[in-house]
């Protein structure tokens, strides 16, 4: 049976390709994009530009910010351990 479904279906195999392509060009932009450390990078070059004077100051505050918002939504929140009853301690 798998051998003619293979067959019935092969005309979807390039199909198939770009969505498997697709899907792993999203996930190296997404990582990328919330790369803690490209954040930081990001950061360290509006700074380096506000002071040569290069960026306007509001152009760099809104960057700043905007760059600040995807680190914090990169970070792992933060859970209080529980106790044997599932209740936060404390």
């Amino acid at each position: 049976m798998g051998l003619i479904v293979g067959l019935l279906t092969l005309p979807l195999a390039p199909v198939r390709g770009v969505a498997w392509i697709a899907d792993q060009v999203y996930q190296e932009a997404e990582r990328q994009w919330s790369d803690p450390d490209a954040i930081h990078a990001e950061l360290a070059a509006i700074q380096a530009a506000r002071e040569e004077g290069s960026i306007d100051p509001a152009e760099a505050d809104q960057r700043e910010e905007e760059l600040l918002q995807r680190l914090m939504a990169t970070e792992q929140p933060v859970v209080p351990p529980n106790d044997s009853y599932g209740r936060p301690e404390g």
